[in-house]
């Protein structure tokens, strides 16, 4: 599945490079659900509230479509680095607007993604403690635009708890915190998120 979503993104950058219109659509289309989970968790992580990041992923698809020309990645994980820095530097505007005149402190600010040895950023998707998730080995793979699809079709509750506890990585006396229920309850609504991505991600096509 992996290297067929990524020949799959390939053909369309290839397709779109020579002129394509419908193929250019198709891979802003497919990368909109990643753009906007990366904005959400990468924007919460900062101002520490739940916010609507549409606005900063129709800016970045907006400047991407305009800037695509740009491009002079070969693989998928340049692309979609490549779409993350413009998401990084719209995201400063953003959270500026969003705060007002409240300057961003640097130590509320959480890495979305672990820095990796080559020219792409590695999708920050960590599960918690070993031996906690049935998950572990599905979401330790590289598969960030079918995790970002997978992670879209769930529940508001379970999409909440995969951001809080995976993406910004707090602890669960954190997560209780932020969503207003106790530890067990949040651990145990953890456990059936992943469960449930997990059988998203094992459905078959």
């Amino acid at each position: 599945m992996e290297n067929e979503q990524n020949s799959q993104i390939l053909k369309l950058l290839d397709r779109a490079r020579g002129g394509d219109d419908d193929a250019r659509n198709e891979l802003f289309e497919k990368c909109r659900s990643y753009v906007h989970l990366v904005a959400r968790a990468h924007v919460e992580s900062w101002i520490r509230t739940k916010v609507d990041a549409s606005d900063l992923v129709q800016q970045t698809m907006l400047e991407a479509h305009r800037g695509f020309e740009n491009f002079r990645g070969q693989s998928e994980g340049e692309w979609l680095a490549w779409l993350k820095r413009i998401l990084s530097h719209n995201a400063v505007d953003y959270i500026r607007h969003y705060k007002g005149t409240q300057k961003r402190q640097a130590n509320l600010e959480v890495p979305m993604w672990k820095s990796g040895g080559n020219q792409s950023d590695e999708f920050f998707f960590e599960p918690g403690d070993p031996g906690e998730s049935p998950s572990q080995i599905i979401l330790r793979k590289e598969r960030e635009i079918e995790l970002a699809d997978a992670i879209a079709q769930l529940d508001d509750d379970y999409q909440e708890i995969i951001m809080l506890r995976n993406l910004q990585r707090l602890s669960f006396n954190e997560v209780a915190d932020r969503m207003n229920r106790s530890r067990p309850a949040v651990q145990m609504l953890w456990m059936r998120a992943l469960k449930k991505l997990e059988s998203i991600l094992n459905r078959p096509d």
